[in-house]
């Protein structure tokens, strides 16, 4: 769904509408919904990518909550989130630009390579929401947040399709 297409032209103001009309302590939950909604509807299969990085972002936001940054474990915790959640934006974002641009370079030196590429495409609001997520994680490991649960770990670190 795009910002421009008609199914948002309906899709915004049912979910402004329905917002308003529940209580206060459900309006992130229809946010979390309508925003997973949104990403589906653009791709299905993507919508993995984002429940992938919020598994594993939430789990180390808990797990750095009670491990200091200092330490050992915290530092592990720490690099294994960022690993994670850059590789999977570098898979599908920069793979391809880095394959061809080490093949134009090996070719200088008359190296001809093959590189492989991906035939994939890119989701939507995926850098912004990789960004967000790790900020959140990197706030909750520099105690400047404390966490509570995953629905407000949703709405404090990425999810809403609005921000995009």
């Amino acid at each position: 769904m795009l910002f421009n297409s008609w199914q948002f032209g309906i899709f915004l103001p049912v979910v402004f509408g329905i917002y308003w009309a529940v209580p206060q302590r459900f309006r992130w939950f229809l946010l979390f919904i309508a925003s997973y909604y949104f990403y589906m509807s653009w791709n299905v299969k993507y919508v993995v990518l984002i429940l992938f990085t919020t598994i594993i972002s939430y789990f180390a936001a808990i797990l750095l909550e009670r491990f200091s940054k200092n330490d050992r474990a915290g530092k592990l915790i720490l690099s294994f989130t960022l690993i994670s959640c850059l590789g999977v934006l570098f898979v599908f974002k920069y793979f391809n630009f880095f394959s061809e641009t080490l093949k134009n370079f090996m070719e200088l030196f008359a190296i001809h390579l093959h590189p492989m590429t991906l035939k994939l495409l890119l989701p939507v609001g995926i850098s912004f929401y990789t960004f967000q997520t790790l900020s959140y994680v990197i706030d909750v490991s520099e105690a400047m947040l404390k966490l509570k649960n995953i629905l407000e770990f949703t709405q404090r670190s990425f999810r809403f399709f609005l921000n995009l």
